[in-house]
């Protein structure tokens, strides 16, 4: 192989190289987004969750707030 050849083909071989590691570098950065997005998500949900829990505790008191109000309305007859 010249000398020549042989610079040309570790020119191409850089050029590889660097649009690989650009590849990867792209990788690496959507992963960590990737990653911070879940992180969020997961913070959410659980926010909804606890929200979903005192939703229901307060619907439950409601319930039986209203159950106590209709024993006390008196029966007519018809």
């Amino acid at each position: 192989m010249t000398k020549n050849r042989f610079s040309n083909s570790l020119h191409g071989m850089d050029s590889e190289l660097s649009a690989l590691e650009a590849k990867v570098e792209q990788a690496v950065s959507q992963l960590r987004q990737l990653r911070e997005e879940g992180r969020e998500l997961r913070q959410l949900l659980a926010a909804r969750a606890d929200e979903n829990a005192r939703l229901a505790e307060k619907l439950a008191a409601a319930k039986t707030r209203i159950e106590a109000l209709l024993k006390q309305i008196p029966e007519t007859e018809a």
